[in-house]
């Protein structure tokens, strides 16, 4: 008897998709400002949770910076903690 090798194909979940680009990066943003709710109510659902790095985009400098800017604006009282 002959063995056969088993040939893996690829399948349509190993494709790679294009990465998405840090929106700060591009706009070339230093520092994130806790008081610029507008622009962070982008990255926030309507539940009100943040939205992870793999979903935004944004790189990781960009992502923990505007972790700490939606948190200190929760406590501010200018972002909601919850959904209503």
């Amino acid at each position: 008897m002959v063995k056969r090798k088993m040939v893996k194909r690829k399948s349509t979940k190993e494709r790679k998709t294009k990465r998405k680009s840090c929106s700060f990066c591009l706009e070339k943003i230093t520092a994130l400002d806790y008081k610029d709710t507008m622009r962070l109510r982008k990255f926030i659902t309507e539940r009100g949770k943040i939205v992870p790095r793999r979903i935004s985009g944004n790189c990781a400098r960009h992502q923990r910076g505007l972790t700490d800017a939606v948190k200190r604006a929760r406590v501010i009282a200018l972002l909601p903690f919850s959904a209503e």
